[in-house]
């Protein structure tokens, strides 16, 4: 105070601290403090005391015990020492910035949360909130404790709750902190995504992500025009007065934060999770780096995916309704991560910071197939969109192997529902669209529907008949192969009443529901069995006619006819000048018995 007033050069009446860490009350237990009147230090007030002190420079040069050494041992051997204590004092270095950061005090009380966190849940014995029934940040003075007790077991994620109502840029020094002390990456995730499902109320609940307040603005006492200017570029918390700007900018800040904390190891944070994180991070422009990275992490444990988390809207004006590009980026980068995964089976190093480590599939085959039936459903689903073009919809469908998929029933159904929404299609391009499906990997019903389907080109119909009748010929011929199996074992299967009466309860009412099912199976096989003799009369009536039509004209039997008449009546003509004379009684006689042959052969 002297040298500000020395400084000054003049007269002054009236000192101002504008910059003083702590404001009014800060300096007020200062002063209180030089004039030796008892004050009270408590972990709301020793943060902002610590920076005062340090700012009024009341150091041991000037007179021992003076404000800083007390507030250092308060803080060394009081609040780092206890669990609450050392919640509140980062809580409230949120207004001290940047003297909390600079005095160390953030860092501090960041390692004693993490110690205390990692610490073994049988040993703890001081009191924590507990995770609510109802997501809500909690205030301090409202707060029910959870102690310890030893009926009731202290659950492992204990901690979420205290933790998360933190400021990101604290809440990221404390999982850092906690990730050195090597605490399990899935409880990491799962303290994450409870601070998200916080922070961020777009991301459990459908529409917008802007609400009249943020779900945590409770927590941010004071005026919220506080700013913070850190190394990190982290955010404010936001107050119900802030625009919808200033929330989506600070929401931004904190998906940006998370995705850059998430552990790396694969399951550490559910699939459902980072696929709604990222239809956040592309509404909000999160940075193209960040985006990419959790892309990969979608792509890592993509067969966990759902069709509701795939359905990212486009945020781009005069696209398709949903991101196809998104869903196809994300189909690669599955791919790529089954191939390293099947080409390199051994762990991978941990150099890289790009290449994840993580539990290996149990099967590369199994998620294969369960991505193929997703992105079946993904391509039904948004093939009624009309601006979806053909090399989108072609190329996404063509992206998995075929060994991906067993059946192609459910591509066929998205290329129905392509057509059905894009009735303009070229012959050609309806030919080129049914080129991703294969016909012979058609269940028999998709086949019956597909025969009967106008919009599909006739080529592809004839194909899917043929692949049917081969189906139906591979059916008949197994059904006939059991017919004689049941005939040979036939003398070994004892009468049935003998058979019920040595058979219990249970195992009679299962054989009733087999009976009933082989019956139906029998009825249906029957069925298939007279559609199928049916579709053979056809196709050989359709094979007469098609041979008659395709036969070269030949001479009719009349005209051949009329030529053998002629030869026959040149021939009986030279015998009868012959044998006019000796001849002609006996052939007037065989005249009169008997009609001439010819005219029997022409009528």
């Amino acid at each position: 105070m002297n040298r500000l007033i020395y400084e000054s050069r003049q007269d002054v009446h009236k000192i101002t601290l504008d910059d003083l860490p702590g404001g009014p009350e800060a300096f007020e237990v200062a002063t209180k403090f030089c004039y030796g009147i008892a004050v009270d230090l408590t972990a709301a007030n020793i943060s902002g005391l610590r920076c005062a002190a340090e700012y009024l420079e009341m150091t041991e040069d000037l007179e021992e015990g003076n404000l800083i050494f007390k507030t250092e041992a308060f803080l060394s051997y009081v609040v780092l020492s206890s669990w609450r204590d050392s919640i509140l004092v980062l809580k409230s270095c949120e207004k001290l910035s940047p003297w909390a950061e600079n005095l160390q005090i953030v860092r501090r009380c960041s390692e004693s949360i993490a110690w205390k966190a990692c610490a073994n849940p049988k040993g703890i014995r001081w009191a924590y909130t507990g995770r609510p029934l109802k997501v809500s940040s909690p205030k301090w003075n409202e707060m029910k404790d959870s102690s310890p007790s030893r009926n009731q077991p202290v659950p492992p994620d204990w901690w979420f709750e205290d933790v998360s109502i933190l400021r990101i840029d604290h809440f990221v020094r404390v999982i850092t902190a906690i990730k050195v002390k090597g605490m399990r990456f899935e409880l990491i995730g799962a303290a994450i995504m409870h601070y998200a499902t916080k922070w961020l109320p777009g991301l459990i609940k459908e529409g917008s992500v802007f609400g009249d307040e943020m779900s945590c603005s409770s927590n941010s006492t004071g005026s919220g025009s506080s700013s913070w200017k850190g190394a990190l570029h982290m955010i404010v918390a936001a107050t119900k007065d802030d625009p919808p700007t200033v929330q989506a900018k600070d929401q931004r800040m904190i998906i940006e934060s998370l995705i850059s904390i998430i552990p790396p190891q694969k399951d550490s944070v559910s699939c459902s999770f980072l696929l709604r994180l990222l239809r956040m991070a592309s509404m909000l422009k999160v940075a193209p780096a960040l985006v990419t990275e959790l892309e990969k992490r979608v792509g890592m444990q993509f067969e966990q995916a759902t069709l509701a988390d795939l359905l990212i809207p486009s945020y781009n004006k005069g696209e398709t309704m949903y991101d196809v590009d998104l869903v196809q980026r994300l189909l690669e980068h599955f791919l790529v991560q089954e191939q390293t995964e099947s080409s390199s089976p051994s762990s991978q190093s941990c150099s890289d910071k790009h290449m994840y480590e993580g539990t290996p599939r149990g099967s590369n085959t199994n998620a294969k197939m369960r991505v193929a039936r997703l992105v079946d459903s993904y391509l039904t689903e948004v093939s009624r969109d009309r601006n979806l073009s053909l090399t989108k919809f072609q190329v996404l469908a063509e992206a998995l192997p075929e060994s991906a998929r067993a059946c192609d029933d459910g591509l066929y159904r998205a290329i129905d529902s392509y057509l059905k929404a894009h009735p303009t299609l070229t012959e050609h391009e309806r030919k080129r669209l049914c080129r991703v499906m294969d016909c012979q990997k058609l269940s028999i019903d998709a086949c019956m529907h597909a025969a009967q389907n106008e919009r599909l080109p006739l080529r592809v119909v004839v194909q899917v008949l043929f692949s049917e009748q081969v189906k139906i010929s591979n059916a008949l011929a197994n059904s006939s192969l059991k017919d004689t199996e049941e005939t040979l074992y036939q003398p070994m299967i004892p009468n049935r009443k003998t058979l019920l009466e040595a058979t219990p309860q249970s195992f009679q009412e299962g054989w009733a529901a087999a009976k009933k099912d082989i019956n139906t199976l029998k009825f249906e096989l029957e069925s298939v069995k007279a559609k199928y003799l049916e579709l053979q009369n056809d196709m050989e009536s359709l094979q007469r006619q098609f041979d008659k039509m395709s036969k070269p004209k030949q001479t009719s039997a009349w005209s051949s006819g009329w030529k053998k008449l002629s030869k026959l009546t040149k021939m009986t003509t030279m015998e009868n000048q012959d044998n006019i004379g000796s001849q002609l009684p006996v052939v007037a006689e065989q005249n009169r018995k008997t009609p001439r042959r010819w005219r029997n052969s022409i009528s």
